[in-house]
């Protein structure tokens, strides 16, 4: 078998060691962001990206060697394992390679060649292959054949006898690998995809037109085309299927097959050849190729979900402050809510800006009261309906006071989940569900980290066809995505909601819970090792959590740093040394610039984990996100109508594809735009130019009322 390890380290040009040991954390129990941070040492520096390519390859490896284990002992059940076999199969490295070397063995239904052995026609086959001989002797089919004649087997002439024993060869050949191997490459390489859509959809009547009569090479259609095709073809719109030469297959199949020069067993083969590739390897052959173009576009397509989530997870928070949450409406009103500076809920009105002057005046008076009580700093309005309108009504209650609080349009995308979920009625079960949504857009402005982590993230709406790729794929990918953006943040143990916690490496629900039943019946943890106190929390969680939780103002200032409970020792040696209280931790960073480092390794605690400490030392418990910017909508530009060509306006990337990145410039639909129209120079990969949360200034280039599509462009802006 195949001595993985071994295998991985030369694929991820890796040293043994740093594959070993990162294989045998896992296995411990370690996570990957425990590993990254903590474990340098062991690792080599692993980062988070290599750790999981790694598991990912190896539980690829491992699941293919368990497959393989299955297979060499059900072939060798069938007295048919041979040593060249046994050798080819034990030295497979991929699945697709492995599933056809057992096709032959693999137990199927009855197929026309079963029916024809099971007739007693498998010696004819083999005669048969016995003239296919580069010396083949020229033999009558028919004669041979006559010796088969049966009624009570059914084979009433010669030629049935012939196409039965057609049918054996013909499967023979469909189940080769070499050839089935060959045959995919060569669709992938010269095959093209075309696409039509059904008669029962008039042109411009569907959102796939493009697909209308489209065709492109099978190895340069993009990831976001293939999933267009799969879905247009899932809601029965449009039908698609791969084009290729067949003339060519089928030379190059009687190339590899067929190596008699008599003219009548050639015949034979080329007709057998003919049944052997469209009745037994097109459908299949292709059925792989689009399966496997389909598993890339998954792949990608997460990829990008995976980054686009990372930037709104990790965008700039603005601050824990008092904020007024407003999410806008025209008939049933502006649902308004106050939390204070740690995101709780203190009070809830509803207000009618828009339902005439007396209404407005109205509400007017509760907004400003409400902002004067609670001296509110942030005001959130969600960017749904009427949220333009509320924004006006909002800025006009500002021009009225002294101090103004910074006014915010908020991404409401998956709000409304979150306050229907069984999350929202536990946390507040005597609120109605639009409170609890005005609620969740205050916090989103707070905290974006803390409060999207509620939310199942295929509800944040920064993803494209997420619901046509591989489901199973897409949650493992962005659940790492959420714990790798919570763990390097880090989480305030006092505040963090149970559902933050969760993500929080080493804790699990059950324990999450734990840790907030403890707060509420103890009050705030004054020092880390509290935790050990907490239900079903031992030294191993303690292990892998206690360095991504932070204490403010605890007993222990280094608490609140990223500087993991196990180097605390370290850290005291230095101070020591430097006749520095620790209370005064961060004037430590300064001098130990001017220290020998080296002095301190220990066996645990090497050079890149005192790198670390120093770098955090340097400010300890900063927040490592962005500093906090917002848009400002043009002002009168509210509906798609308002939008004029050659406009400039600015606005912010609610989700990057690989086509182009989508902008909220205030209308209600987001524009895009085009990766062409990215930069002035060319742009293969929309990500290294732009990326979700990111304020931009763009250009109307076209605007498309009945279609409801704005195209922009961000060439010749200054950013």
């Amino acid at each position: 078998m195949l001595n993985i390890p071994q295998l991985l380290a030369t694929e991820l040009d890796l040293k043994p060691y740093q594959v070993q040991n990162a294989l045998e954390l896992l296995a411990e129990g370690a996570t990957v962001p425990f590993i990254a941070r903590y474990r340098k040492e062991r690792t080599g520096e692993m980062n988070e990206i290599q750790l999981r390519d790694l598991f990912d390859k190896y539980n690829y490896l491992t699941e293919l060697e368990e497959r393989k284990a299955v297979i060499l002992n059900t072939i060798a059940e069938q007295g048919k394992l041979t040593d060249e076999l046994k050798a080819k199969i034990t030295a497979c490295l991929q699945k697709t390679e492995l599933e056809d070397l057992y096709l032959p063995y693999r137990p199927k239904r009855r197929t026309r060649a079963t029916i024809a052995r099971e007739k007693g026609l498998e010696p004819l086959a083999e005669f048969i292959k016995s003239l296919n001989t580069k010396n083949g002797i020229s033999a009558s089919l028919e004669t041979e054949a006559t010796k088969y004649i049966s009624e009570e087997k059914g084979l009433k002439t010669a030629d049935d006898a012939l196409k039965g024993a057609s049918d054996i060869l013909a499967e023979e050949v469909a189940e080769q690998s070499q050839l089935r191997a060959y045959l995919r490459d060569f669709f992938v390489e010269t095959g093209v995809f075309v696409s039509r859509i059904k008669d029962d959809y008039p042109e411009g009547t569907t959102k796939f037109e493009m697909y209308r009569t489209y065709q492109i090479k099978v190895k340069n259609i993009a990831p976001h085309n293939m999933l267009a095709l799969c879905r247009g073809e899932a809601e029965g719109i449009l039908s698609f299927d791969i084009i290729f030469d067949e003339d060519v297959v089928l030379g190059y199949l009687e190339s590899q097959v067929i190596k008699t020069k008599v003219r009548s067993i050639r015949d034979f083969y080329q007709v057998m050849l003919k049944d052997a590739f469209n009745r037994l390897m097109k459908a299949s052959l292709t059925g792989e190729v689009i399966a496997e173009k389909k598993n890339y576009a998954d792949i990608e397509s997460i990829k990008t979900f995976e980054s686009n989530l990372r930037e709104l997870l990790l965008s700039a928070p603005a601050g824990m402050k008092p904020t007024l949450a407003i999410d806008p409406g025209f008939r049933t009103g502006c649902k308004v809510a106050v939390l204070d500076e740690t995101g709780k809920f203190l009070e809830y009105q509803a207000v009618f800006p828009h339902q005439g002057a007396e209404q407005r005046i109205k509400a007017a008076q509760t907004v400003k009261s409400l902002i004067e009580k609670y001296k509110i700093e942030l005001i959130a309005i969600g960017n749904g309906t009427a949220s333009r309108e509320t924004e006006e009504f909002v800025a006009q209650v500002l021009q009225t006071l002294d101090r103004k609080p910074i006014k915010v349009v908020v991404n409401e995308s998956g709000a409304s989940i979150y306050s229907a979920s069984k999350v929202a009625q536990e946390e507040f079960p005597d609120l109605d569900v639009t409170v609890r949504g005005a609620i969740s857009i205050g916090r989103r402005l707070q905290d974006p980290l803390a409060e999207l982590v509620k939310i199942d993230a295929k509800s944040i709406g920064v993803g494209q066809y997420q619901h046509d790729v591989d489901q199973k794929l897409l949650k493992k990918k962005l659940d790492e995505t959420v714990e790798s953006c919570v763990n390097y943040v880090g989480v305030d143990l006092n505040t963090a909601s149970k559902e933050l916690l969760t993500f929080v490496s080493g804790i699990t629900a059950t324990v999450a819970n734990n840790i907030v039943s403890y707060r509420n019946q103890n009050g705030a943890f004054k020092n880390r090792r509290q935790l050990l106190k907490v239900t079903k929390l031992g030294p191993k969680a303690f292990e892998q959590a206690a360095g991504f939780l932070r204490i403010r103002d605890g007993e222990n200032p280094l608490d609140n740093t990223a500087v993991h409970p196990e180097s605390y020792p370290v850290i005291e040696a230095i101070a020591a040394d430097l006749n520095v209280p620790l209370h005064q931790v961060s004037q430590i960073a300064e001098k130990l610039k001017k220290v020998n480092l080296k002095k301190y390794i220990t066996d645990t605690v090497g050079e890149p984990t005192l790198r670390d400490i120093l770098s955090e030392l340097e400010k300890p418990g900063r927040d490592p996100r962005a500093e906090f910017k917002y848009a400002t909508f043009k002002e009168g530009i509210k509906e798609i109508s308002d939008l004029q060509v050659g406009m400039e306006l600015e606005g912010i990337i609610t989700n990057v594809a690989n086509f182009g990145a989508f902008v909220d410039i205030g209308v209600h639909q987001d524009g895009l735009v085009h990766i062409s129209q990215l930069a002035d120079r060319f742009v293969d990969d929309p990500k290294k130019i732009v990326k979700v949360g990111q304020v931009v200034k763009v250009k109307v280039l076209e605007v498309n009322e009945k279609l409801k599509r704005i195209s922009l462009s961000m060439k010749a802006l200054k950013q």
